[in-house]
């Protein structure tokens, strides 16, 4: 189950059913669940926790300390739940001290080649990072969330649930619930995602109404908080409007426009 060339620091806490292939390093302080395989040529640096039944391809850097100048060697984690696939030549780091000091990814996300999670980011679960996108520091991508290739996103930026962004979408501002936004350097929001709602069993009349919310907030001439209070009044006739509502209400950067 682990390759004779890897290398695993006597530290390091692997289940029993972990693999680890050729040429692969797992540092001290690294905490792998059962049934995660690790590819050929992966470094992995503690402290760290991967959870279980997670796939890691070759070349991977997980761990490393974060690329943030202020790092002073604090003991920051990287937290990775279950589930998870990550692709070649990914690259996730730990947290920093000056925030909560842990970068975490949730469950059953696929994360594609070549993609980079800064420090202190937060992934949620079902998130599909296509290949070279990237997250500054101190991102936030709620669950669902789909990144089309290429998609750049500015620290401390949220990324709402259900989102989807078109390939090579620079992103400086936080992008809404269900909402779907492309453009590249002059990334905009261009309606709901509808089709990834009715995929996840979303009713036609939840959709209907997420729309017409979406029109509320971005197509009725009504400043932002204008259009919150009447997206409470939208929350009596449809609940997923919670959802949008509350993202609202925590957006400390504005919203894409």
């Amino acid at each position: 189950m682990i390759h004779s060339t890897a290398i695993i620091e006597p530290k390091a806490e692997l289940a029993s059913d972990v693999e680890i292939g050729p040429y692969s390093v797992i540092g001290a302080d690294v905490h792998i669940g059962s049934g995660t395989k690790i590819g050929s040529h992966v470094v992995i640096q503690g402290p760290t926790t991967i959870g279980r039944n997670n796939q890691i391809f070759p070349f991977c850097s997980l761990g490393e300390a974060p690329q943030d100048k202020k790092y002073q060697g604090e003991p920051t984690t990287l937290e990775i739940g279950d589930g998870n696939t990550i692709r070649e030549y990914c690259t996730l780091n730990r947290g920093t001290a000056q925030d909560a000091g842990v970068t975490r990814i949730g469950n059953d996300n696929w994360i594609m080649a070549y993609v980079h999670i800064a420090h202190d980011c937060r992934v949620g679960n079902h998130t599909i990072f296509a290949n070279y996108s990237g997250l500054a520091g101190h991102v936030e991508v709620h669950d669902y969330a789909i990144l089309g290739g290429g998609t750049l996103v500015h620290q401390f930026c949220k990324i709402g649930a259900h989102v989807i962004t078109g390939g090579g979408s620079l992103l400086f501002k936080d992008v809404p619930t269900y909402v779907m936004a492309a453009g590249g350097q002059d990334t905009k929001p261009h309606g709901i995602n509808a089709e990834g709602l009715k995929r996840r069993g979303f009713s036609a009349e939840a959709i209907a109404q997420i729309k017409r919310a979406y029109k509320t907030l971005y197509k009725s001439g009504l400043t932002l908080e204008q259009a919150k209070l009447e997206l409470k009044e939208q929350l009596k006739e449809c609940a997923e409007i919670g959802l949008l509502l509350d993202f609202l209400e925590t957006s400390t950067r504005g919203i894409i426009r």
